[in-house]
């Protein structure tokens, strides 16, 4: 059943203005890095832009980038009423904190990024999960999820990795080294993905105890 959104008050306003201009400035750099490479060694800018949006970090960062700056109450629709709704707000709180942590865990330690693409890379993967963490914890409505939910949930990642292995036979590009198939198999592709699965569902599971435990406290 859909809900009313409930909007931030002034202070709640302007924190959700500058997190959301921080996700749309990390996104918006990315992109200019990606495309501006392939400008360089003449290769499709469309391909750039499709190679772009098959990031799971990418796709959810523009989730939390959308849902702020819907946040903000600046055009009322149907995308934004759904996009406010706290089991929607919710999910694409676990998908962000997993980003963050996946990243920390699975690839920090893989790359050395400099100039331009540090500030992209601390953005997408490290200040953004804090920040919407944060928006969730003030300003997102408490005390509405449930078990279902996180199956939910799931769909997102599942029909991500689906999508890669798709991706990635037809073109034999993998956006991840985890779930690398030509590199790894499809065995260890799927024993990895598996694991971030798990990790996904724990991550969950806290949002889902989180949330029954501060709406109790403001009941």
């Amino acid at each position: 059943m859909a809900v009313e959104p409930v909007f931030p008050s002034s202070g709640k306003r302007l924190f959700t203005a500058l997190a959301a201009l921080l996700g749309w400035a990390g996104l918006t750099i990315q992109l200019y890095l990606i495309l501006h490479l392939r400008w360089t060694v003449d290769a499709s800018l469309l391909g750039g832009l499709i190679n772009f949006f098959s990031f799971f970090t990418v796709l959810t960062n523009t989730l939390v980038a959308v849902v702020l700056t819907c946040a903000l109450n600046l055009r009322s629709s149907r995308g934004q009423r759904f996009f406010l709704q706290p089991w929607v707000s919710s999910g694409i709180a676990v998908s962000i904190l997993v980003v963050g942590l996946a990243y920390s865990l699975l690839l920090r330690h893989l790359w050395h990024p400099q100039g331009w693409q540090f500030v992209a890379d601390e953005l997408l993967h490290d200040v953004m999960p804090l920040l919407f963490l944060v928006y969730w914890w003030c300003c997102v409505p408490k005390g509405r999820l449930g078990l279902r939910h996180v199956a939910g949930w799931m769909l997102y990642p599942l029909l991500y990795f689906a999508y890669v292995l798709l991706r990635g036979h037809v073109l034999g590009l993998y956006p991840y080294p985890f779930v690398d198939v030509d590199k790894l198999g499809y065995a260890q592709a799927f024993v990895n993905a598996l694991g971030i699965l798990a990790g996904f569902v724990l991550v969950a599971l806290g949002i889902v105890g989180l949330d029954r435990w501060l709406g109790r406290r403001r009941a």
